[in-house]
């Protein structure tokens, strides 16, 4: 398996492609920037500073977007509700390297009153990235 770019490839640009920069707050400005498509799709940019020792991006960067990515998702499923995850799994199944564009697909797969069942897939293009799954907990009204 080959994870490498083609030395060719133009690198991509989000915002050309319709995709909305998400305003960094906090920890979000160290690791960001994260681009939203839609309701249930997110994805960075890999940067220098996304990457670890082996120049691939660092699972911490992959479990980052997982957890927002899937955090965002489950607080549009549920109107704006506050929630808190209570369970992330990651699995790495794949690299990510430098100038690649990294995207969370997320989907709720339960909603009850008080728990969100969440996963998600990492992937840059066709290729697979991550694969994660999560518990957030619904706190209440806002």
């Amino acid at each position: 398996m080959n994870d490498k770019p083609a030395a060719n490839e133009t690198a991509f640009d989000p915002a050309r492609a319709g995709w909305t920069m998400i305003k960094p707050i906090g920890f979000g400005e160290v690791v960001g920037p994260i681009w939203r498509h839609g309701d249930a799709r997110f994805g960075f940019v890999v940067e220098p500073k996304h990457l670890n020792f082996a120049d691939i991006v660092h699972g911490g960067m992959l479990t980052t977007l997982a957890d927002q990515a899937m955090g965002m998702t489950a607080y549009r499923a549920t109107g704006g509700m506050p929630h808190a995850t209570i369970e992330l799994n990651i699995q790495f199944v794949g690299t990510a390297r430098l100038g690649e564009f990294v995207e969370a697909h997320c989907e709720v797969v339960r909603l009850t009153r008080a728990i969100i069942f969440m996963q998600c897939k990492l992937v840059v293009g066709t290729r697979p990235v991550a694969n994660a799954t999560g518990i957030w907990k619904i706190r209440g009204e806002g």
